[in-house]
This record gives structure tokens, sequence and C-alpha cells, in this order.
């Protein structure tokens, strides 16, 4: 029963999580309308996101074991509760850096306690590669509810400032949940249970080093890099591409974006099953090279869209192509992880997932500002069309990956 609950807490605190986190092309698209600031600004926002992401984590992921998880989430969730129920109050664009900057800080101390707690919740490599790829498939499930959250707060006029108010909402759902942590029973670090802190911030730290310069965590870290970067390329600017490139109105473009993360979401609930009867090699590469072809046929089409579209009912056949790429590129993040996270001692696990986070969160942004960028100078079939290249690079990472895995033991079912 405790299991339950722990797992029912860190659920919640993921989901609500995945509709700030993964609100930001929804924001981006808005302030242009709403502030009137150029794509190049708008962009920015997935920096002020990502970057104290990274930040927190290489400061205090290693850290977060000896104040214990519960501290750690009941802090993030409860000082971005205040954050967005002060965000409607004040509608302007330097509010928005700010909310999506302490999003990102409290996403930090968020990913490590759950990734963290999902070793010490499990005895097996098995039930690990479960419960992440179940926790990771309800993110996405918390980012498809925030596809179809936002339009509904959205104003009749485009610069109107109505859809700020979702973040009364988003607020109190956060103060919810973390009454709900409080009061639920987490599993404590292992370096505490004997009741000693083990270790100080310098060692913590100097742990963190050595792993990220074993040649295995490396090739890692490159593949987490590549995955994040192409998921927040499409991810962040499929509305902006749904409304300039495919002429689709404000809210169904934010719609239509629900179907990638509707993907996303149940490739990663799949994962676990097509692991059982797939090697977890031949699964990926299949995965990255399905992506590219998905990418390549979704571009082959030119728009057709006429301004008859009212909903997704509405939406021609070839407009649906690009957002179900989410369906082959979800496995590789949980799958990665897991592998990586099983061949470590839990006591390593904080400070594995503070890699993850700060390259995750490199990533996302370096996807975010070049995809910007191109869109800008060049347009969005071009901004796409390029994604293709970390994919190449991607599929190399995983061939590395795979060899410097060889010669251990099967770390998931079918390896």
């Amino acid at each position: 029963m405790h299991r339950a609950r722990s797992i029912a807490a860190l659920v919640s605190c993921y989901f609500l999580f995945a509709i700030l986190m993964n609100s930001v092309g929804t924001v981006i698209l808005q302030s242009t309308l709403s502030f009137g600031v150029s794509k190049a600004q708008a962009a920015s926002l997935e920096g002020f996101k990502d970057i104290p992401i990274a930040l927190v984590s290489l400061l205090l992921a290693s850290f977060i074991p000896r104040i214990g998880y519960k501290v750690a989430l009941t802090t993030a969730l409860l000082a971005l509760s205040i954050v967005c129920v002060v965000v409607p109050s004040i509608p302007h664009f330097w509010m928005i850096k700010l909310l999506f900057a302490a999003i990102g800080s409290s996403f930090a101390l968020v990913k490590v306690s759950v990734y963290s707690q999902v070793g010490e919740l499990s005895d097996s490599k098995a039930a690990h590669s479960s419960l992440l790829s179940t926790i990771e498939g309800t993110f996405m499930l918390g980012v498809l509810s925030g596809y179809w959250l936002f339009p509904l707060f959205f104003g009749d006029a485009a610069q109107s400032f109505d859809w700020l108010n979702v973040y009364y909402l988003l607020g109190g759902m956060l103060l919810l949940t973390g009454g709900l942590v409080l009061f639920t029973p987490l599993p404590e670090p292992q370096c505490n249970k004997d009741g000693r802190v083990s270790g100080g911030l310098r060692e913590s730290w100097m742990q963190m080093i050595r792993l990220a310069i074993e040649p295995l965590v490396l090739v890692f870290v490159f593949c987490t890099f590549l995955y994040v970067l192409i998921e927040q390329a499409v991810g962040t600017w499929l509305p902006t591409f749904n409304h300039e490139y495919l002429g689709l109105p404000l809210s169904v473009s934010v719609q239509l974006t629900s179907v990638f993360a509707a993907s996303l979401a149940l490739g990663r609930l799949a994962a676990g099953l097509l692991l059982k009867w797939i090697p977890w090699f031949s699964l990926l590469t299949g995965c990255v090279l399905l992506m590219a072809l998905l990418v390549l046929l979704a571009l082959s089409f030119e728009p057709s869209v006429s301004g008859s579209v009212t909903g997704l009912t509405d939406i021609p056949a070839a407009a649906w192509v690009m957002p179900l790429i989410g369906l082959v590129m979800a496995p590789l993040y949980p799958v990665l992880n897991s592998l990586i996270l099983s061949s470590r001692e839990k006591s390593q696990h904080a400070s594995m997932t503070g890699l993850i986070v700060v390259f995750s969160a490199l990533g996302g942004t370096t996807g975010s500002y070049i995809t910007g960028w191109l869109f800008h100078h060049f347009g969005g079939q071009q901004a796409f069309l390029l994604t293709i290249v970390p994919m190449i690079i991607l599929l190399f990472c995983l061939i590395g990956f795979r060899r410097l895995t060889a010669p251990a033991t099967n770390l998931l079912q079918g390896s």
C-alpha cells in the first residue's frame, strides 16, 4: 500500500510538471501574439527553462539525497505554485521568462527526486524499467493534457491576455500536489537509512564528475542530448509550424500538437511490452530510422489547408504525419535511461540523474534555438527537414553505446 501511494505521489508531480514544462511551445506562439515579441525573443523561453534545469541539477543533484526527496519535492511544488498565482497579475514578457526559470529550477529538483526514488521502489531491473516507462508515459499524458488545457483559456482576440488565467488553476493544482507529497510516505535515500549524512557537497560533485568521464556514460549523455534536441525541436515548434506553414487556426494548431504528445505517451507506455520480444538495440535503431522516414514523408506534402478548417476533423491527412513521429520517438528516452540507471548502484542514481537532467536541458535549449533560427531564416519546412542530421548522429551514438554494453550482463530482457 505504501509503495502504491508513493508511486501515485510521484506520478502526480510528474504529470503537473509535464503540463508546465511542455507548455513552452504554446507560450512561444501566444507570446508572439500577445506581447508582440519576435520569434527569436520568444525562443529564449526555452533557455530560461532549460538553463536553470542544468544549473540546479549540476549544483544540487548529488546533494538531494542528503536533504531528503520529500523536502526537495515539496519545496519545488510550493515555490512554483506561488509564482504561477502571481503571473496573471503581471502580464509582461519578462514575467513569463521568470515563470519558466522557476519551472526549470523546480523541475530539476523533481526529476532527480523522482528518478532516484524509482530505484528505491524497484527490486529488479525489469521492475525498474517498467516503473520508469510508466512514469515517463504518464509524463506524456500530462503533456497531452496541456495542449487541451491552454486553449480553454484563449481569448477571442489574438492579443488577449486571457490565456494567463490558466496559471491560477495550475498554481492551485501544484499546491494540492504539494500537500499530497507532504503526507505520503516516500522512501528515504539509502545513504540516510543509517541516520548518518554520507559525504559532503564537494564529494557529491566529484562523484558526478567521475561518472561523467566514464566512456559508457559519455556516450549515453550524447544520446540523451541528441534525443532531447530532436524531441524539443519538433514539440516546441510544432504549434508554430501548424499555424504558419499549414495555415491552421491558432487553437487547432495547438490541439493538433496534442497528437504528438499522445503519440509519445502511447509509445513510452508500449516500450516495456515491446522489449519482451525485441532486443533494445534493434528497437531503438528501428525507431530512429522510422523517425527520419516520417519527417521526409511529412514534408513531401504541399500544404493544402483552406480557411474552412475549424477543428481536428477538418484537417487533411497529410497534416497528421508529423505529430505521429512521437510514436516511434517515444521508446528512446525511457529505455536509455533505464539501461544506464540499472547499471549503477542505487547510491549513484541521484548523481546519474543529475547528468541526465543537465544534458537533457542542454539538448532541449539547443534544439529549440536552432529550430527557431531556421524557422526565421528559412521557414518551417527546412527547419524540420534538418532534424534528420541529429537523427543520423544519434544512430551512430547508439551503435557505440551497444558496443560498450555488449561485454556486460544484459541490462534489459531482450538486450
